[in-house]
């Protein structure tokens, strides 16, 4: 027996000697201290042996003790810690109708759904939601808690918001709390928590969730619960209690229950209750002996061999320093985590006796801001703890000490330091205050819904717009509604267009419901910025009283008018108006802001009477309140001037009184309302002072409470020349009118005229340029000139336009001079507005100073832009700059005199520019100037209406306009004048006015030329232009770079480290193949030899020649052509001079896509760099389906022969089109697009070229339909027979018959010119698809429609379709002789042959049947043309006659593929296993050459001939006969489908012949054949055609197509073989997406299937996403049955082994074999799997483990076998040794074992 022993190390015997050192184990591991080792924190994980709990289990501990040590972590519970499954005690916090809020420790919070109380409550919800009303037994959550209670909670989820925040959802469903129970572990005494789920005659059914047992609790023994609870006489259904078992009966299937308060309150779990880790319940109390005492917390050990923790904020605030080690102390565990088993705990003394609750603090505690808080303790990783001024302890975390957490500082934190605080919650589960020490939570006006009081007015920021209204934050954790209704003073159709997410918003508070936490707001301006009283209850509803309120309804009885905290009221109809008012609700409308007097209230009834008639007059309000002064302002009509003088400056205007009232009548005149020009706005409103006069002002618009006045000359003239509307009717479309800019938004301007009429210019019909955004262009209080394009009536809307080129009378020169002139009138009457002032020298000095008087200066500073800043006794108080262009390039320093000329001074700013340059400072002779003279000038200063200019000739200074209208207001850079530009002025004034300048006007025609050549400019602002790199390069130059980028139509060079040159795409290969794309045939990084052959403006990007002054600045221009590279540069300078000129209509080019334009429906492509062009959308192709989606069709940088059909306006663009120019001629075929659709009569068509033509009703389809025009919508593409062109009249037809009369026919090569062609590309370009052409008919096959063509001169009596320019070879004149004295005999032969036989097969004899095609018949399938069928007859008759230039090509191939597909199935189909090609063409030569030698045939000749073609006959039968012939044609198929119908190799085979030669509906039609074919039985053969039909739509087919075939398979065959197979389908084509949702939808539906789990998680694995796979283990162990667990978890761990993590493979196995150590089948998968992956010493530790199990003996020398001869073939002779040694001494211990 001894022997035995110790051969086997692992057996059982040893246990004895192990349980003699467990007992002298037991004092040393009472003192022993795991945490004097290190000085972190540690603790032991141990686990509960389930079979033994006695010595034993104290072995363990003591054994792994000192081998291993786990530092213990005391830090507080933090919500990326939580997990599903994990137990928690909590308190409720707060009860809503839906869900309980409850408090967890460590300030944490959770929320309970309705859903998760218990199985019985959510019964009971169900059955009142079916039935639609309350049953009697039904409670409320709030009818069965209250907060304050302790529940215990298990988290089922913790789910993260859009915003980052994580939610806890828990549940109190002792169904999840109680899981790790079953009915034999209950026993008497332990505490559960339960749920009442019937009541019954003596007592009560209790769910405690452990299933099979059934708990009771009998009526004495809730008495006392019930008295103390005071909820009723009875326990309802759904409430919580705490029970103590009272007795267990038939092994727990029976429990007897007490509630009584004094045995749970006194109830301890003990170790007699058999606690384990897996099933220990938060909420117990236990008796715990300290361990450790450490600075975050304490850790204790209890029921003699679980570890938890206490951490410091649930350490007894009494006894929080008493603690020692080995101290017996009282705790309640808190919470339980599944995974890693740790146990936290409390010692505070409210939750040592279960049943009671925390303590609480007062709810209006909470927000409080204590003054002077202690710091009781700091923890630098989590926060610090106060105690409050009335000794309560408060926690703030870590992030509320400061701004940030770097920016705490532990110092400010020692114990004792003062720091002022604000409560903002309380934890109930710690019994402590959360505090913050943030200063904007101190400072804060709202911390929760409590301190938000109806009326207030709050600031907010919009979350997200719904259809109910719009969702506003207020503060981080306050959110508020704004009902639909309330967004504006008007109700909103479209809000998303006045807000957007993120925009601030000031709002007031209609209602408020702190329980319920809801906030209701409004945005109603009236509401929000009125100063009348709040009425937010009926109370305060006192007669009397006016205050503002919104209409909710307007009935026939009156209005019913709504108020704050939803107080309602009633207005009758008497007390509407002073006036009958018969239809209120035409007269009032929902949501509108009105002004009412209360009259009558009565409380207690919640009857409010009100009344519109406010002091006895009748005031119906708007949308804007009434004041007194009304009556004084009616006399004061729109239109009408008066004087005011100015009362209150504003930043936004000004509040003036009008004088002719004495002041009585206050006014408002807005700052943009000061001037036409908003420059002049400024400077008036900067000028004018409190009291001063402003004379001629206009009445504007009548606002009810006071008037806007208006100072806009332009507005003024339009009104008094009664050029305006005065109401909606009388606006005209095409009316020119002067309004002024209300309103900018990204969509448009909103314009408003005198007399309130307003209207919209969209963003298109804004500006002539392209509009960015709409706040480039116009600003709020312009005046603009807006032209009237449509009016909707009904909607009362009007549509603007605002582009220059509508709005403009075409005089610019005249509009641009008015302006001018009207500005400096009005800078006049200001600069004498300030001389009358008697003020500051400032104003003076402002007055005297005019531009072109020369000062004596002071340089006083010089700046590091260039600049110099100067003072002098003349300009004091004022600022005196010139730029560094305006020093002329002298070198002033400070301290130096220097003489300067002003320029312009501005007022505002008080700034005055001034340059020293000398061309300006020296006198010269005065000049004769006249007016309208042209004189050249150069920029000096530019403002902001206008730019100062001097004239090359006499050094005078003149203003020219900087817009030419009201409406020009934007130009982009490259338009802006510039200093120092050179420009052409026209004298408009000859003698300089007040202001010291002449007035001019630039010259427009000569505008633009000087704007393109302005010389280089001396700015800082282009000195410092980075691409602007200056260059010596010149035209020819050849240089060297590397490629940077490639685009889709240049290619950007690296020339050298600063200069960067371009290659265009028509500048890299002198021949451009069709559809090639040439910029990709160089690669980034690529070397490349370029020359140089233009230059591009780095501003404009406009083409620059190499004479242009900017060259040097330019963007070089290169070629690598290489024709170009080799080339003269003469050659070259010619060819960058071409403009659009040489480009003629009809002419064939070579053009790049650009992109498709789909505002514009245009292709944009490139000619040449300089040279772009459009290809209207109808001109892009003949096929309708190209049409449907040219942006899919045409790829950017794509080469493509174009027709150009005429240039721009402009000449900057060519008009392209790739179809040919199009022929309207009657009879042909085009395609055009839907315009317009007109009930019961047709369409109107856009056609090719931009006419348009139309369809009758009667022409839309061959067939009658009830709705004809519902097939069509406007921009459908269309193909169109015309029927006539008469008188620009076009008139089409859509019907089929007339577009099908259409056929396709063949143009071999050698039938389209005379010329032989190498190069295919060719026929590409001069034949590009659509071109119409004229051909002769050669051949007819009416029985397959086929017709052969051709193109020759010869034929078509038509130039060659190839120029001979081309200098291609011509075809051998011989050849062709031959050919058609060959030709003539063949159709002999043939008329002679279709006399003598007659068969069934006598139809296809119009064709030679023994004809042999030549290579070249062969090689090129020729040129497809579509052409109309003629009508009569007899022309294809005689054109079948005349085949006297070409021979019959009746077997030729039409497409050319792999398996032999022809036009026919007759010879050449038998011939091809019988003859090669070469042998073919040679027969036929041989053949010809006999026919042509001979004439005439005797009969002898004509016998032998008729036995050759037996022969022959013969000979293909054979070869049809060949069994391994492979099948070459669709009938050979067909025989061998009939022959063998049910097998699917032959179809599947047959639907491959079909796809190689792309003919997808013939492959579908033949997998349908099959479906019908094969019999019923064979289930395979089907499957196999199915999964074909399946790969075929996956490859060919859409989504639609796909899905319509996988339903009809799952109905046909076994549904989950189709859904493998379609899983596998996805997977192999890379569609993972779809695979995916395949898999979960096959989960759902087959979740009983082992293979479908073993087949999702292979998927999952070769994606690399080896964390789903370990969470699919885990759902298919619950889904699958018990049984198939060790299957399941082992095929897993293969797959991981094969795919996966190896080490998480080798744990499944190592888990599975520790529960299961008996499954040999295991071992054997897990030795074989290891032997080919791991280590030695993992293969031998696992075959010890085996050899040293308990097995039978037949198994046990499977495996002694199996490790001796692994160690044969990896060991040495020792280890052989050894295993034969351990192999005997099993032998021996059995045998003893057997004797004994």
């Amino acid at each position: 027996m001894v022997s035995t022993e110790e051969s086997f190390p692992r057996g059982g015997i040893q246990k004895k000697h192990i349980e003699t050192t467990g007992k002298n184990a037991k004092p040393k591991f009472e003192q022993d201290n795991l945490f004097d080792v290190h000085h972190e924190e540690k603790t032991q994980k141990r686990k509960r042996s389930e079979v033994d709990h006695g010595k034993q289990k104290k072995f363990k501990a003591d054994k792994k003790a000192p081998a291993k040590e786990i530092a213990v972590s005391f830090e507080p519970l933090a919500i990326q810690e939580l997990c599903e499954g994990m137990l928690f005690l909590g308190c409720i916090k707060e009860v809503t109708v839906f869900e309980l809020v409850i408090s967890l420790p460590n300030g944490l919070t959770g929320f309970v759904p309705v859903t998760q109380i218990s199985d019985a409550y959510s019964e009971l919800l169900n059955k009142q939601v079916t039935q639609g009303e309350p049953l009697e037994d039904s409670n409320s959550l709030s009818d069965l808690y209250s907060p304050g209670m302790l529940v215990r909670c298990a988290v089922t989820s913790v789910e993260k918001s859009a915003d980052g925040r994580r939610s806890i959802k828990l549940s109190i469903n002792p169904k999840n709390v109680n899981k790790g129970l079953n009915a034999s572990a209950l026993t008497s005494g332990m505490l559960l928590s339960g749920f009442v789920s019937s009541v019954e005659d003596h007592g009560y059914l209790i769910d405690i969730g452990v299933s099979g047992t059934h708990a009771f609790l009998p009526h004495q023994k809730a008495q006392n619960y019930i008295k103390a609870v005071k909820r009723g006489s009875d326990l309802k259904i759904g409430q919580s209690l705490n029970c103590v078992i009272d007795g267990v009966k038939n092994e727990g299937r029976v429990v007897r229950l007490s509630a009584d308060r004094s045995e749970v309150s006194a109830s301890i779990a003990t170790e007699q209750q058999n606690w384990t880790l897996s099933n220990l319940l938060p909420g117990l109390v236990v008796k715990a002996r300290v361990q450790k005492v450490a600075p975050l917390g304490i850790s204790l050990t209890f029921l003699s061999s679980f570890t938890g923790i206490v951490d410091f904020m649930h350490v007894d605030p009494e006894k929080s320093t008493n603690y020692s080690p080995n101290q017996v102390v009282k705790a309640c565990i808190l919470s339980t985590h599944p995974t890693s088993k740790v146990v936290r705990l409390t010692l505070r003394q409210a939750f040592l006796h279960p049943g009671g609750s925390p303590n609480q603090i007062s709810n209006d505690r909470i927000g409080a801001i204590v003054e002077q808080s202690t710091v009781k303790a700091f923890y630098k990783q989590f926060g610090a703890v106060f105690e409050l001024d009335d000794g309560m302890l408060a926690f703030a975390r870590l992030k509320h000490l400061s701004k940030d957490r770097k920016s705490v500082k532990p110092a400010a934190f020692k114990a004792g330091c003062k720091h002022k605080c604000r409560i903002i919650d309380y934890s109930l589960m710690d019994e402590m205050c959360i505090v913050s020490l943030k200063y904007q939570i101190i400072e804060a006006r709202f911390l929760r819904y409590q301190d938000i009081h109806t009326g207030d007015v709050v600031q907010g920021k919009v979350l997200s717009l719904k259809p109910i209204g719009m969702h506003v934050k207020v503060t981080d954790g306050i959110k508020g509604l704004v009902p639909s209704m309330h967004l504006a003073d008007v109700i909103l159709k479209q809000p998303e267009k006045k807000y957007s997410i993120g925009d601030e918003v000031k709002c007031r508070v209609l209602e408020c419901n702190p329980e319920e936490k809801k906030l209701f707001l409004t945005l109603k301006k009236t509401l929000v910025q009125s100063k009348l009283p709040i009425l937010s209850s009926y109370e305060d509803a006192q007669p009397g009283l006016i205050t503002h309120g919104f209409v909710v309804c307007a009935r026939e009885f009156g209005c019913i008018v709504k108020f704050y905290n939803d107080v309602k009221g009633l207005v009758p109809v008497n007390e509407l108006s002073s006036e009958p008012i018969s239809c209120p609700d035409k007269v009032f409308h929902d949501g509108q802001v009105v002004k009412v007097m209360v009259l009558n209230c009565e409380p207690q009834q919640g009857r409010l009477l009100l009344s519109f008639r406010l002091s006895s007059s009748a005031v119906p309000e708007g949308r804007s309140e009434c004041t007194p002064r009304r009556k004084q302002q009616v006399k004061y009509q729109i239109g009408e001037m008066v004087d005011v003088k100015v009362l209150k400056k504003n930043e936004n205007g000004l509040e003036v009184s009008v004088l002719e009232d004495e002041g009585d009548v206050i006014a408002w005149l807005p700052t943009a309302h000061l001037s036409d020009f908003v420059a002049n706005s400024k400077l008036l409103w900067h000028c004018l002072q409190e009291g001063d006069v402003l004379p001629r002002v206009m009445c504007l618009i009548d606002k009810g409470d006071r008037n806007i006045l208006s100072r806009k000359s332009a507005v003024i003239s339009a009104v008094q020349e009664e050029q305006v509307v005065r109401s909606f009717s009388e606006i005209q479309p095409g009316v020119l009118l002067v309004g002024y800019v209300r309103k900018v938004m990204p969509f448009g301007v909103f314009v408003e005229f005198p007399f309130g009429v307003t209207g919209l210019a969209p963003k298109t019909s804004m500006c002539d340029k392209f509009v960015t955004d709409t706040k480039d262009h116009f600003v709020v209080g312009q005046t603009v000139i807006a032209k009237v394009m449509s009016i909707d009536e009904e909607k009362q809307r009007v549509l603007l336009n605002l582009k220059v080129s509508e709005c403009s009378s075409g005089d610019s020169a005249a509009e641009s001079f008015s302006l001018l002139n009207q500005c400096f009138k009005e800078m006049g009457e200001i600069r004498n507005l300030l001389r009358r002032k008697e003020e500051s020298g400032v104003a003076r000095s402002l007055c005297e100073l005019v531009p072109g008087k020369e000062l004596q200066l002071v340089v006083q500073d010089v700046t590091e832009d260039g600049s110099a800043l100067f003072s002098g006794s003349c300009v004091r108080g004022l600022t005196v700059t010139a730029t560094r262009y305006h020093l002329g390039g002298k070198n002033v320093i400070p301290g130096e005199k220097a003489k300067g000329l002003v320029l312009h001074v501005d007022a505002v700013t008080s700034k005055v520019y001034v340059s020293l340059r000398e061309e300006l400072l020296k006198k010269r002779a005065k000049q004769q100037l006249t007016k309208n003279s042209q004189h050249p000038a150069i920029v000096q200063h530019i403002a902001e209406e206008f730019a100062i200019v001097s004239l090359l000739n006499s050094g005078q200074l003149a203003a020219i306009p900087i817009a030419s209208h009201f409406n020009d207001t934007f130009r982009f850079d490259s338009e802006k004048l510039k200093v120092g530009q050179k420009i052409c002025a026209t004298l408009k004034t000859v003698k300089a006015n007040d202001l010291g300048v002449l007035l001019a006007v630039q010259d427009p025609a000569k505008k633009n030329v000087f704007v393109r050549n302005r010389k280089e400019s001396e700015t800082a602002l282009e000195e410092t232009l980075a691409a602007a790199v200056k260059h010596s390069f010149s035209l020819g130059d050849i240089v060297t770079g590397t490629v940077k980028s490639v685009k889709p139509t240049h290619v950007t060079v690296a020339i050298d480290d600063k200069c960067t040159g371009s290659i265009h795409a028509s500048r890299i290969l002198d021949e451009v193949p069709i559809h090639s794309f040439p910029t990709y045939t160089l690669k980034a990084g690529q070397k490349v030899t370029a020359r140089v052959i233009g230059g591009r403006d780095v501003n404009t990007h406009r083409y620059l020649p190499i004479s242009h002054p900017h060259f040097t600045r330019s963007v070089p221009e290169l070629s690598i052509r290489p024709s170009e590279i080799e080339g003269d540069v003469e050659t070259l300078r010619d060819n960058t001079c071409e403009k659009l000129g040489p480009y003629s209509v009809g002419q064939m080019v070579i053009c790049f896509v650009r992109k498709y334009n789909t505002l514009k429906n245009w292709l944009e492509v490139e000619v040449t760099p300089d040279i772009r062009g459009r290809v209207p959308r109808l001109l892009l192709s003949v096929n309708t389906k190209v049409l449907k989606h040219p942006e899919k069709n045409f790829k950017n940088g794509q080469a493509l022969s174009a027709t150009v059909t005429g240039t721009d306006a402009s000449e900057t663009n060519l008009f392209l089109s790739l179809t040919g120019i199009q022929s309207l001629e009657p009879g042909t075929i085009t395609v055009g697009m839907v315009a317009k659709m007109i009930p019961h009569i047709g369409l109107t068509i856009t056609l090719p070229g931009g006419k348009t033509g139309k369809v009758s009703i009667f022409h839309l389809s061959d067939k009658y339909t009830e709705s004809p025009l519902s097939d069509f919508k406007i921009g459908k593409v269309v193909r169109c027979y015309i029927l006539s062109n008469e008188n620009g009249k076009i008139e089409l037809s859509l019907r089929q018959s007339s577009l099908s009369a259409s056929l396709l026919g063949r143009i071999l090569f050698q039938n389209v010119s005379p010329y032989f062609v190498q190069k295919h590309s060719l026929y590409e370009k001069y034949l590009p698809e659509g071109k119409l052409l004229t051909a002769k008919v050669l051949d007819v096959n009416k029985k397959e429609n086929h017709v052969e063509l051709s193109l020759l001169p010869e034929d078509t009596e038509m130039p060659s379709v190839l120029p001979e320019s081309l200098g291609l070879p011509r075809y051998c004149a011989e050849e062709e002789k031959r050919k058609e004295d060959n030709n003539k005999k063949k159709e002999k032969v043939k008329l002679k042959r279709k006399q003598k036989r007659v068969n069934s097969e006598s139809e296809q004899e119009t064709k030679p049947k023994k004809r042999k095609f030549s290579p070249a018949d062969e090689n090129d399938s020729g040129i497809e043309v579509y052409y109309r069928e003629e009508e009569d007859g007899d022309q294809e008759e005689e054109a079948a006659d005349k085949k006297s230039k070409i021979r019959k090509r009746g077997e030729v191939p039409r497409l050319q593929v792999s398996t032999g597909f022809t036009w026919d199935e007759d010879v050449s189909a038998v011939e091809v296993p019988v003859l090669n090609q070469k042998e073919e063409s040679s027969e036929s030569e041989e053949e010809e050459e006999n026919l042509q030698s001979k004439k005439k045939q005797t009969k002898k000749e004509k016998e032998l001939e008729k036995q050759q073609k037996e022969k022959e006959l013969c000979k293909l039968e054979a070869a049809l006969m060949d069994p391994s012939r492979q099948p070459q044609s669709a009938d050979d198929f067909d025989r061998l489908v009939l022959s063998s119908p049910n097998s699917s190799i032959l179809w599947l085979q047959y639907m491959a012949f079909h796809l190689q030669a792309t003919e997808i509906e013939k492959a579908r039609a033949v997998a349908e054949r099959a479906l019908k074919t094969i019999c019923f039985r064979e289930e395979q053969e089907k499957l196999n055609v199915w999964v074909a039909l399946l790969n075929l739509e996956n490859m060919y087919g859409t989504e639609e197509t796909l899905m319509k075939v996988f339903e009809r398979a799952v109905q046909y065959n076994e549904p989950l073989k189709v859904f493998q197979h379609l899983c596998d389908i996805y997977a192999s084509s890379e569609k993972y997406k779809q695979a995916e949702e395949l898999y979960h939808t096959m989960l759902k539906r087959f979740r009983q299937e082992k293979s479908v789990w073993l087949k999702y998680a292979s998927f999952l694995l070769k994606q690399g996403q080896t964390e789903a796979t370990h969470r699919l283990l885990e759902r298919a162990l619950k889904a699958l049955p018990t049984k198939e667990h060790v299957d399941v978890i082992s095929r897993f761990a293969q797959l991981e082994f094969r795919f996966g993590d190896a080490e998480h493979a080798k744990a499944l196995f190592e888990s599975t074999l520790s529960s299961y150590p008996k499954r040999t089948d295991i071992w054997s998968i897990y030795m074989d799997i290891m032997i080919k992956q791991g280590s030695q010493k993992e293969i031998r530790d696992i075959f010890e483990r085996v050899i040293h199990l308990n097995l039978a003996p037949k198994k046990m020398k499977f495996f002694f076998k199996r490790y001796l001869d692994y160690e044969k073939k990896y060991g040495t002779t020792e280890t052989v040794m050894a295993v034969k040694t351990a192999a005997m001494e099993y032998v021996e211990a059995k045998s003893s074992l057997a004797d004994t």
